[in-house]
């Protein structure tokens, strides 16, 4: 099952709910203004896009929404702080949307090239 992390206010996350409604994809669209992921969703999450950015610290950093308004928040702390700050501020931090299938494979922004791939 697909599921999509973001917030109903942000453009890409509705191109990326339309782009699988239009492919009749079945996915599961979770609001992180209403329910944020659980520690072991976040870590699935970061687990899959170390395998495509190479290493934990570069997949937090490719999470970080870089034109938040909070970013200033994050941007200067060690990588080991990085994650649990993103964590604890995923609806002000994390750059949208989050797409996950199953535990092994998940994007962040607009990936519809990759997201062809999954079935």
């Amino acid at each position: 099952m697909i599921q999509i992390f973001g917030t109903n206010k942000s453009f890409d996350t509705k191109s990326a709910q339309r782009f699988f409604k239009e492919r009749r994809i079945d996915f599961q669209f979770v609001d992180l203004k209403e329910k944020e992921m659980s520690p072991g969703e976040f870590d699935s999450v970061v687990s899959a896009l170390a395998k495509d950015f190479g290493s934990r610290a570069d997949a937090i950093d490719a999470l970080i929404d870089n034109k938040s308004k909070d970013y200033a928040s994050i941007a200067y702390l060690d990588d080991s702080e990085k994650e649990s700050k993103l964590f604890e501020n995923q609806t002000k931090l994390m750059k949208q949307p989050v797409c996950r299938n199953g535990k092994t494979a998940a994007t962040v922004g607009l990936q519809q090239k990759v997201w062809e791939t999954w079935k």
